[in-house]
């Protein structure tokens, strides 16, 4: 019984520090994208939330961490906006076409914030990059939602080739968010056309993989992906 009593002792407890934690990072992104990143203090983000500072970073040790749960949430929100096509469409390219779509619909809200965090994000040495040794959960997990991307489409993709493709369509899902952040037209219309216009393009490559001409150049795009990625 007394186990029983401690359980659901620290379920309120559990609770309020998921409120907590909450709180922090709401109050961290609406003061990055008035203040800046740069300008903006744990002090002033334990402030905005209404906690001690001391408890803002038992939570979070810096602002980079506080970015990486942004990056985690922003994860989570895609790939659960992704289940209505991943349901319903069979076809790669419309599959690849309702993923990007949902990628910048996921992170819409924050466009005017993101082109001055991904202009830090670029460094090759920041923690913030989406390919630093920080961001691999979140990385991994977007990869894993190409993956499903891939499995449940009626494509063949060859042996050499299907291992990769996730990481591939991933690192073509950064290049439509590099465009995204410098895209001025409205609602960002620009995005979306290229999204739609370059889809198909990606299902009809995969589908020329299969063909032994292109073998060598296959080979080749994963060499200096791996050349790229260190």
């Amino acid at each position: 019984m007394a186990l029983d009593d401690g359980a659901a002792t620290d379920q309120p407890r559990r609770a309020k520090g998921e409120q907590t934690r909450a709180a922090i990072v709401e109050a961290a992104l609406r003061l990055f994208r008035e203040n800046g990143y740069e300008a903006t203090t744990m002090r002033a983000i334990a402030k905005e939330a209404g906690v001690a500072t001391g408890n803002a970073y038992y939570y979070y040790s810096s602002k980079e961490e506080l970015i990486q749960e942004f990056y985690a949430r922003n994860q989570a929100e895609h790939a659960l906006a992704c289940r209505p096509v991943l349901a319903a469409e069979t076809r790669l390219g419309p599959r690849i076409r309702g993923v990007l779509r949902a990628l910048i619909d996921t992170q819409a809200p924050y466009h005017s914030f993101a082109a001055k965090l991904y202009s830090r994000a670029s460094e090759p040495t920041s923690p913030l990059s989406p390919f630093s040794k920080e961001s691999s959960p979140t990385r991994d997990a977007a990869i894993a939602l190409y993956a499903e991307v891939i499995n449940g489409a009626r494509v063949r993709v060859p042996a050499s080739l299907r291992d990769r493709l996730p990481e591939l369509l991933w690192l073509y899902s950064m290049g439509i968010v590099l465009y995204w952040v410098h895209d001025t037209s409205p609602d960002c219309a620009k995005t979306y056309r290229l999204i739609d216009s370059t889809a198909p393009l990606a299902e009809r490559l995969v589908r020329l993989s299969r063909l032994p001409m292109f073998r060598p150049l296959i080979r080749q795009l994963l060499t200096v992906v791996d050349d790229v990625r260190g």
